[in-house]
């Protein structure tokens, strides 16, 4: 499955690319529409587990750490970072697409611009 976030209207659209694309509409099938992305990952390797709305994203990683934690794996339920907020479009993809790539995202995350803001038009 090919998953790519794009941003209309001031949210954030999952569109799976693996699937044809409508012949009316010409868009691929929707599979999300959030007002803000959350993505959930290892820190030590950057690999993504999961990503999407906010608030499923919170309670995914609220869970897995608390079974990692029961089974005695604390390094492992520490790992687990969530990020979330307007991110640009192009640094989630980079996630999705990039094995490990959510590692340099979180460490770049303060000087990334705004995700909802175009950036200015050269004069």
């Amino acid at each position: 499955m090919t998953l790519q976030y794009q941003l209309k209207e001031g949210k954030y659209h999952l569109y799976d690319l693996s699937t044809p694309a409508s012949k009316i509409t010409g868009e691929y099938r929707l599979r999300l529409s959030t007002d803000n992305v959350a993505i959930a990952f290892d820190f030590s390797t950057g690999l993504l587990h999961e990503h999407g709305n906010p608030v499923r994203i919170y309670s995914w990683a609220t869970t897995a750490r608390r079974r990692l934690r029961a089974a005695g794996a604390l390094d492992s339920a520490n790992d687990i970072v969530v990020v979330s907020g307007p991110l640009p479009v192009d640094e989630i993809n980079k996630c999705l697409r990039i094995a490990g790539y959510c590692r340099r995202l979180f460490k770049r995350l303060a000087t990334l611009p705004h995700g909802k803001f175009l950036p200015p038009k050269p004069v």
